[in-house]
């Protein structure tokens, strides 16, 4: 069995009370999948920039993940000729 290498980079910034949060996965013969994840502070919780930063890269992993999912789908239906049903 030969193992595989994929990995995802998160690029997180802040700009005036958002957080954008940015999953770019790396894997061989896939390119071009970036999740995106945006979050925001409510003006009436405290400024922890952890919590931003970590629902930002949720949004963007489950963003990602929908991404890699339709992704699949297209490609089982390139190869079979026949409409998938994929859940996530």
């Amino acid at each position: 069995m030969q193992n595989k290498s994929w990995s995802v980079n998160i690029v997180i910034d802040e700009h005036e009370g958002q957080t954008r949060s940015e999953a770019q996965l790396s894997a061989e013969g896939r390119t071009g999948l970036v999740g995106v994840g945006l979050a925001r502070l409510n003006p009436a919780d405290s400024d922890v920039p952890r919590i931003g930063d970590e629902l930002a890269t949720a949004r963007a992993l489950a963003d990602l993940a929908q991404q890699l999912i339709e992704a699949t789908a297209a490609d089982i239906e390139a190869s079979t000729q026949e409409h998938p049903h994929l859940r996530a």
